[in-house]
This record gives C-alpha cells, structure tokens and sequence, in this order.
C-alpha cells in the first residue's frame, strides 16, 4: 500500500499549531528531512506528524532548565533518527534527570521552612569579612555582592569604615540563598519568600515560593520551580507513554506484514 503523504496544514491541524511553526520544527532539525513533490510542495508523513507530536509535547513546556531540555532534545533526536528505543531510554534517563532534580527542590523547601523556625534561636554573635563568609559559603564575594544588590539580604555596615559586617544571623541567611539558588530557585522566587518572612509569616513559605504574585506578569519557569518541576513529571509519562505506544504500533504492522507475506 502506497504511503500516505501529509500537507503542512494536516500536521498543524493535528497538532494545534501553526503551519509556520511547523516548517519552524523542520529547519531545527526536531522532525525528519522532509521530501518534495516535483512542484516543491512538502510530502509528510505518520513518521513526521509522531515526531512532531513528541517535540511539540517537549517545546511546548515551561522552559525548565539547561539540562533538562538538552535531555529532552536527546529524546526528540532518537525519533528523528527513528530509532525508538533508544528515544525510550533517553525518556527515561530524562524523566530521572526530573525526579532528581524535584528532590533537590522539596529537599531545599523543607530545610528553609526548618531555618525559618529556628533562625533567630542561636543569640551568640560573632562577626566576619566577607572574605571569611566566601569561604564558608564556597561562593565569590562577587556573587555575595549581587546577592545583596538583589535585595536577598541586608548586610549591616560598620560605621567607621562602612566595611561589610557578617553575623550569624547574615551567615544563616546567606546558606539558605546559595540552597535555594543551587536547587534551581530564582532570585525572584528567593525574593518574594524572603519579603513575606521578612514580614513575620513563616508557615507557608514553600507555597510563597512557588507563587508568583499578580505583579510578576512575566515570570519563568524557575519562579516557580516545584510547579515546573512537577508538571515536568507528569510531561514525562506522557513522553514515555506515546513512544511506547508508537513502538507498540510498529511492532503490530511488522507483525501483520511478516502474517501477509
């Protein structure tokens, strides 16, 4: 039976899309090379629309970071190779690559909403240089600097010098930033948590990092990371399932054919 060729407008139609972000996924290599009718009209076909699908599910996401969507184009990549198990086990690594990171996430949140209860407990104090408290923290005093011009944290000065006075309240403070900051939580997120502490609330500080307010009218995927990362779960069941689904098909058809012949 002869194949069955596709138009630009059946491929964006089946998916939801706009003809032009089709030919979009084309020059970016996420579909196969497409072929020609002799009057230059493209030929589609199933193995086009499947991979389309697959990429669309993956791009259409909230952008979710460096890593995961380099594993995510990994997956994509196999398709267009047609090389479906090989798409199945890069699913999987990358839907691991999510769950490690959404520990990394619930893990940080937790030890912030311990810190908050507990910060203000220890009532010795000692101060430090900011030399002292980049070592401690394993960052640059240069990062520690745009910290505080973020308004992460307000660092007390010493008046006769105006050099930078680094207590035991400032060193906790500065911890849980680097924390928050090194499981994928924007400044923005670290932000918006910190001013509702700030302002005496400290029971729902895992919600109040994972909310944007009204005003954040354009926000990314890492102010509002546990969300991201969650959603990127239940993203990669569906990537796991369609492609195990399309494996399934094609397993089926070779089956009826080696029956036919």
């Amino acid at each position: 039976m002869p194949e069955k060729f596709l138009r630009t407008s059946d491929l964006a139609r089946a998916v939801g899309i706009h003809p032009n972000t089709v030919r979009l996924y084309e020059d970016w290599g996420l579909i196969p090379p497409v072929e020609r009718s002799p009057s230059g009209y493209r030929l589609f076909t199933q193995r086009h629309l499947d991979c389309l699908r697959l990429a669309r599910m993956i791009y259409a996401a909230d952008y979710p970071g460096r890593g995961l969507r380099a594993s995510g184009n990994l997956v994509i990549q196999c398709m267009v190779m047609n090389d479906m198990s090989g798409a199945l086990e890069k699913a999987h690594e990358y839907q691991n690559m999510v769950k490690i990171e959404l520990a990394h996430a619930e893990a940080a949140a937790t030890l912030l909403e311990n810190w908050a209860q507990t910060k203000d407990s220890d009532s010795l104090e000692s101060f430090h240089k900011i030399g002292d408290i980049s070592k401690l923290l394993g960052v640059s005093t240069d990062v520690i600097r745009n910290w505080e011009r973020d308004g992460l944290i307000h660092i007390p000065r010493k008046p006769s010098n105006r050099y930078r006075l680094f207590g035991l309240r400032e060193a906790g403070r500065l911890k849980v930033i680097r924390m928050l900051s090194q499981a994928g939580y924007s400044h923005m997120a670290i932000l918006r948590m910190f001013l509702e502490l700030d302002g005496g609330g400290n029971t729902n500080l895992r919600k109040v990092l994972d909310t944007p307010r009204p005003d954040e009218d354009v926000y990314l995927a890492a102010d509002h990371w546990l969300s991201t990362l969650q959603d990127q779960m239940v993203l990669t069941n569906k990537i796991i399932q369609l492609i195990e689904d399309l494996i399934a098909i094609k397993v089926g058809y070779k089956k009826v054919i080696e029956a036919m012949n």
